[in-house]
């Protein structure tokens, strides 16, 4: 579906008045709720354009640096972020939303504030270098998918500047092209050397997909099930066609009385929801 989300930019200075973290980042929320007939329904949670930044500190050797921005009809998100020796790295991540926000929980059951706390799985950064990521990663908890693109964070900036060395997020890290030996035209070995022309051959055609067979659980009793083989077709300069690994993909969502959901992650930033 479409959506529209805001980035975020922070920088929060210190008693001197130099820059001591700096954050840009995009995000948006998928949040499976039961709404008041005891159906499950998912909503996106987007940034408003209107986004403070109100309780972030920059932290030091003793004090972990915190990122907090608050967003929409009560929303919050933060994450605090340790230094250790030569390095820094996300601790925890805590999301609050407030289904007392009609335009995005217009049939929640449960009204008012919840909050999810959640690992951040991303690796260790060196001090005086910069986090990149511009390629979407998720993290999941509970009810929750957490999305970020297009992110530049520095927890513990030296001397007031941005660090202009990059630490890339595996998102970001292109695979490598297999190597095609070149085709080499017939050469004739006579007075005159001539080339045969190469042999015209047709496009490879695209492999199916695997089957896959996805199921959900509701206690002890299967609630979906799922028997298929997936491929996207992504319109671009050059069409770009993804066939989801069965192997490699991970399912959940949640069932209710009249609706279910479920949702696909292939582990390299494809995330499909039925």
């Amino acid at each position: 579906g479409l959506f529209q989300s805001y980035a975020v930019e922070i920088d929060i200075k210190d008693a001197s008045n130099a820059t001591c973290l700096y954050a840009d980042w995009m995000m948006r929320f998928l949040i499976t709720y039961e709404s008041n007939n005891g159906d499950y329904k998912t909503t996106t949670l987007n940034l408003s354009s209107s986004v403070t930044h109100n309780g972030s500190v920059c932290g030091n050797d003793t004090q972990a640096a915190l990122v907090a921005v608050q967003f929409g009809e009560g929303h919050s998100w933060s994450i605090n972020i340790t230094k250790n020796n030569e390095t820094y790295q996300g601790d925890f991540i805590t999301l609050t939303y407030n289904t007392n926000d009609t335009a995005a929980f217009p049939d929640a059951k449960r009204k008012g504030p919840v909050t999810v706390l959640v690992k951040d799985p991303l690796y260790p950064v060196q001090l005086n270098t910069v986090f990149v990521c511009h390629n979407s990663y998720f993290i999941e908890a509970e009810n929750i998918t957490q999305i970020f693109w297009n992110v530049t964070m520095q927890a513990f900036v030296q001397n007031g500047t941005v660090s202009k060395k990059e630490s890339r997020c595996r998102a970001d890290t292109p695979t490598s092209a297999p190597t095609v030996p070149p085709t080499v035209a017939n050469v004739t070995t006579a007075s005159t050397t001539t080339l045969s022309p190469a042999p015209t051959t047709a496009p490879k055609p695209v492999e199916n997909p695997d089957t896959g067979n996805y199921s959900l659980k509701s206690g002890n009793k299967t609630c979906f099930l799922a028997t298929l083989g997936l491929q996207l077709n992504v319109s671009q300069d050059k069409p770009l066609l993804i066939n989801i690994n069965p192997k490699t993909t991970v399912a959940d969502g949640a069932c209710g009385n009249t609706t279910a959901t479920l949702r696909l992650n292939d582990g390299n930033s494809t995330l499909i929801g039925f």
